[in-house]
């Protein structure tokens, strides 16, 4: 009986070796698709800010063309 719990406690001990190790593993996977996703995040953010500041400078640029135009006209 003793020799049953002694040979279970040594293949134990590699065991959860193993195990301890995958779950370190997929926790730093895990950390480095989270850091990976905010960095998109930030990106598209980015992203968004740029094109609202071009769209707002096409729209003044068009207003202004069109105050010229009617300048003209008038």
């Amino acid at each position: 009986m003793t020799g049953t719990i002694a040979v279970i406690m040594i293949f134990s001990i590699p065991l959860l070796g193993i195990i301890t190790d995958h779950f370190q593993k997929q926790s730093k996977m895990k950390q480095k698709m989270i850091e990976d996703q905010l960095e998109l995040e930030r990106l598209k953010h980015d992203n968004f800010v740029i094109e609202t500041q071009k769209l707002r400078l096409e729209l003044e640029q068009m207003n202004v063309k069109d105050s010229k135009e009617k300048s003209k006209i008038l």
